[in-house]
């Protein structure tokens, strides 16, 4: 069990080495610019109107208070791209990060990916985009009906005290479940299929998962969070679940 985390968080390094590649660098910068673009949106939108609620609603002997106030905005900022600015970025940058995975597929095992074709330039991926985006809205589903019974967890007393961990967890499975999508919708394996490999390799997928998290809770790393995680997830699909996708195929059909 513990090899196999291990072999899965290896896979994150990967990721770092297979982006930097020549002929996969120029598929990185918009998924890059993507997160960037939604994260400092985010911050500087939810900072005008905080800033806003506070001068309208703060007494002015009560002014000292932002500066306690003001951290916790902060925090609450960061848990808030802990949970959701991942999900939304995946979601706008799904039709790239398909072609992404394809490059990166192409520089692991020197073949192109068949199912989707890999020398699709950005305009004809935009018009399919339907179909990605069509994926993440299935996998948002997924994720919520179990995220919302695991809120819960906190309002339980005893059982509150395991909830961070549990959640941490939870969130490095939903994170190898997202990132995985790419490679293996390239291949035309449907979410069920998708999610029945996944779960026969559970502890090297955890292990992707859970080095994903850590990536996206670290300021400044969290931009490249996508990115890194597409090229680590096809690297493991290549190195470890590619061979078994066959066989899923015709057990799911």
């Amino acid at each position: 069990m513990i090899s196999q985390i291990l072999k899965g968080i290896s896979h994150a390094r990967d990721g770092f080495s297979l982006i930097k590649l020549r002929g996969v660098k120029r598929y990185v910068f918009i998924p890059v610019l993507i997160n960037f673009i939604l994260f400092i949106g985010a911050i500087w939108y939810g900072y005008i109107k905080f800033d806003t609620l506070l001068a309208q609603n703060l007494p002015n002997w009560l002014g000292w208070l932002e500066f306690l106030i003001w951290p916790l905005f902060f925090i609450a900022c960061l848990l808030i791209v802990f949970f959701a600015f991942t999900i939304i970025a995946n979601v706008f940058g799904a039709p790239f990060n398909g072609v992404l995975s394809d490059k990166v597929e192409q520089q692991i095992t020197d073949e192109k990916v068949i199912a989707n074709g890999s020398d699709k330039g950005y305009l004809i991926l935009l018009r399919d985009s339907r179909i990605g985006v069509s994926n993440e809205f299935r996998k948002l589903f997924y994720i919520a009906i179990r995220a919302i019974p695991l809120l819960l967890l906190f309002i339980i007393p005893g059982i509150n005290i395991f909830a961070p961990f549990i959640w941490f967890m939870f969130g490095a499975w939903m994170f190898a479940i997202e990132y995985l999508d790419y490679p293996m919708g390239n291949h035309n394996l449907t979410f069920k299929q998708q999610l029945t490999l996944i779960k026969q390799n559970r502890f090297l997928c955890l292990g992707l998962g859970i080095a994903l998290m850590v990536m996206t809770i670290i300021p400044g790393l969290n931009f490249f969070a996508m990115p890194v995680g597409v090229a680590a997830a096809t690297s493991l699909w290549c190195e470890h679940l590619k061979q078994q996708a066959p066989v899923i195929e015709n057990k799911t059909k």
